[in-house]
């Protein structure tokens, strides 16, 4: 129907025309094709049953820019993290300071602490990423960053681990770089643990979203910077235009289980000329690289070396075999969605956009994404090929999903609002059911997973901010689920077992 996005998988012949249109070559031995099963009662499809919900903040800080909230934005990577018995999370409060909180594990009650930093701007790219070195017990927290130097703290040896008072002073003094080391201006600081313990940072530098590169940091006790690993040069075309520069969007940046550093991405061009209408957005293509050596060299999707960090050979627009699901500027891609890898090795992707049959020209990015988006798995079999599903329920949104997997493999998407749907590995993730559908959330869009806990103790914890108007404060809360097979309650309503948002009025958005 008209003004709807079609719910049938995206034809061939349209993936080889949208990526023509581009200017780009298709290589279909790459990309197979699947679509969403119908949700049904014998769906192997995990459920989803929710066990409880804790109050992180009554009243914290809410502005919208950018289409999004500074307390909740897919970028953050670890905006709620666990190491140890502890579950971490951070945010800012209606003053504007930074907080971090801590809990025990299967425990509602939330110990605090007030950072001296307070959020320097209402941006909401300026989000709270923390971070933890195993091989110290540090917490690290970079923060208040959009092409500025960055605001970080890192906390006494052995605080993550449970060792010493939970109070400010842990965390010493504010300081402008990572302890002493220069990175100069930052945008979305992801932490992320290498396999030899060592703790390592992504962040972008350069001139914005049109023409930036990532690079790399890693700590071992100190930082070190290990360089750029990306290129914004180079010309893409489409539409009687031409680029050229672009900034690589990560999905996400996430070791596999045998030490494979893996990265998909979206490029961002910087010149508008390639649009087919003003109004879109030039995001386009599903790339992908990984590094064997924990970020030193980077290959393509069929293993062919294309990048060495800190030097001139770097990911870019012209590296081979990099695009493994072309798609064209047109249809309102979002960049850093999400991204896990399951227990074999297997990369996985969320992206969202306005199907390629739905129109051939997006003129109001944001408004077409809530009205016409759709949500797609990406995933690479063993073989190379990487496998597309379309998720059975419309985005209806303008923000992002999260994707992870539980101890078996089955998959689990947390859409926006808090809707969670599952994929069972035996059906190879293409029977998506929606299993939670809340009725008292009031969630803004977006919200944060805890990709960390599950493989713990089985359980994914949701933070969510409510909707609010202006820039009035409202609740930031964790609600905690559990995938089960059979006999778990599915879908809405009040939480099952201890810590509700005692006196907090929820309302259906």
């Amino acid at each position: 129907m008209p003004g709807k996005a079609s719910r049938k998988p995206t034809a061939p012949r349209a993936f080889a025309a949208a990526h023509a249109k581009a200017g780009l070559a298709l290589t279909a031995s790459l990309l197979a094709l699947g679509t969403a099963a119908p949700a049904s009662a014998d769906s192997a499809a995990p459920e989803v049953r929710m066990i409880q919900q804790s109050t992180l903040d009554p009243q914290a800080l809410y502005f919208v820019s950018y289409d999004g909230l500074v307390n909740s934005s897919s970028y953050q990577q670890s905006g709620i993290l666990t190491h140890g018995g502890f579950q971490y999370a951070a945010w800012y409060t209606a003053d504007r300071s930074a907080v971090v909180a801590r809990r025990a594990l299967g425990t509602t009650r939330w110990e605090t602490v007030a950072l001296p930093h307070r959020l320097s701007v209402d941006d909401s790219h300026n989000t709270i990423s923390l971070g933890i070195s195993p091989q110290d017990d540090r917490l690290h927290v970079a923060m208040d960053t959009h092409n500025n130097p960055v605001h970080y703290f890192r906390s006494k040896p052995g605080l993550a681990a449970g060792r010493g008072a939970w109070q400010a002073e842990a965390f010493g003094p504010l300081q402008r770089t990572l302890e002493g080391v220069d990175v100069g201006s930052m945008t979305y600081p992801r932490f992320v643990v290498a396999p030899n313990g060592k703790l390592q940072l992504s962040y972008r530098t350069g001139q914005g979203s049109g023409n930036g590169v990532l690079e790399l940091a890693e700590y071992d006790g100190a930082w070190h910077e290990l360089g750029s690993w990306t290129s914004s040069t180079g010309d893409y075309s489409a539409n009687g235009g031409t680029s050229t520069t672009r900034n690589m969007y990560l999905h996400g940046l996430t070791y596999g289980p045998r030490g494979r550093l893996h990265a998909a991405f979206t490029w961002r061009e910087g010149d508008n000329s390639v649009l087919c209408d003003p109004g879109g957005l030039t995001n386009h293509d599903t790339g992908y690289a990984y590094s064997d050596d924990q970020g030193r060299t980077w290959r393509n999707n069929t293993g062919e070396q294309i990048a060495t960090t800190g030097t001139d050979q770097r990911v870019s627009i012209s590296s081979p075999g990099h695009v493994v699901r072309p798609s064209g500027v047109d249809h309102a891609l979002i960049n850093q969605e999400s991204q896990a890898v399951d227990s074999t090795g297997r990369p996985h992707v969320l992206v969202s956009r306005v199907p390629e049959d739905a129109t051939d020209c997006v003129t109001d990015f944001t408004a077409q994404r809530r009205s016409q988006g759709r949500v797609y798995h990406q995933h690479r079999e063993a073989d190379g090929r990487w496998v597309e599903t379309q998720l059975p329920v419309p985005l209806e949104a303008f923000g992002r999903t999260r994707i992870g997997f539980d101890r078996d493999d089955n998959a689990y998407a947390v859409m926006p609002y808090g809707r969670i749907l599952t994929a069972s590995k035996a059906s190879g993730w293409t029977d998506w059911t929606l299993r939670f559908d809340p009725q008292d959330f009031n969630a803004f869009g977006e919200v944060l997973v805890d990709d960390t806990r599950a493989a713990k103790d089985g359980v994914i914890s949701v933070m969510y901010q409510q909707r609010s108007q202006g820039t009035t404060p409202s609740p930031i809360a964790v609600a905690d689920f559990r995938l089960e097979r059979g006999g778990g309650r599915i879908g809405n309503g009040p939480a099952l077992a201890a810590g509700p948002l005692s006196g907090l009025t929820f309302e259906r958005s």
